[in-house]
């Protein structure tokens, strides 16, 4: 005896990008951290940057010049620099695993969909031997008709800067005292952690004159710097690769 079962359709209903179970990896841009990288050695050699053992930067980034902004992981990250056509690193420093500063690492790492400097630089005490400082790039649009500036001091061997701005006749101390590897303004307040601070400036031209126990410093390239308006730009103030070198200066284009 022959038996016979229904047949049953089942129908099920397409799937749209706009399902929630939808969550193909391969359609979502990758998060990601983007920083600069600076070389503020006092040494002729280019450097390549890694994070891990990924190499990020495609070519060797000049003395006293910037890389692109380039896309990298973000949160506990090891930052290291090889020199030339080198492979071995010539520094090392691991961002955001320590809750205290050390040699080797810090609290504060690379922040998702942020940006961010880091520079190479020789250590405060010793210019034959290398460090890494990374800061943080606030780069929203500064208010209609200024430009957002900000200073680094890396001149390996001078102590702490005077730095006065300059805008037509107005002259003012803009920082009073910048310490080495340090931005102008940064500070730490308790919870309160600021650093790489930019200042909005009238766009135009700007002077800056840097002074160290009351005595400025002749640096050619401070005066008359052109900033646009809506444009933010870091003055790089770096050592000779001699040590009786005067120091000189470089104004950085952020994006």
């Amino acid at each position: 005896m022959k038996r016979y079962f229904p047949l049953i359709l089942l129908t099920l209903s397409a799937c749209t990008k706009s399902d929630y179970l939808d969550v193909n990896a391969a359609e979502r841009p990758p998060l990601n951290a983007y920083i600069s990288f600076v070389n503020a050695r006092p040494v002729a050699t280019g450097i390549q940057f890694w994070t891990f053992t990924q190499q990020v930067t495609t070519t060797a980034v000049g003395i006293n010049q910037a890389s692109p902004y380039v896309p990298v992981t973000y949160g506990n990250v090891q930052i290291n620099f090889t020199e030339g056509n080198g492979s071995s690193y010539k520094a090392s420093r691991q961002f955001g695993n320590s809750a205290a500063y050390t040699e080797t690492g810090g609290p504060n790492g690379p922040i998702a969909g942020y940006y961010h400097t880091v520079v190479a630089a020789a250590k405060k005490n010793d210019r034959s031997k290398d460090t890494l400082v990374l800061f943080y790039d606030d780069l929203s649009q500064a208010p209609a008709g200024k430009a957002k500036l900000r200073f680094l001091h890396f001149a390996a061997g001078t102590g702490d800067v005077q730095v006065k701005l300059q805008q037509q006749s107005n002259e003012k101390v803009w920082f009073e005292k910048v310490g080495y590897g340090s931005a102008g303004g940064a500070n730490l307040s308790g919870a309160a952690y600021e650093l790489g601070p930019f200042t909005n400036v009238d766009a135009g031209t700007v002077s800056l004159t840097v002074s160290v126990n009351g005595q400025a410093l002749n640096i050619p390239t401070l005066s008359g710097l052109q900033l646009e308006a809506g444009k933010a730009y870091t003055v790089l103030f770096y050592s000779g690769v001699n040590e009786k070198d005067i120091p000189g200066a470089r104004l950085i284009t952020h994006l």
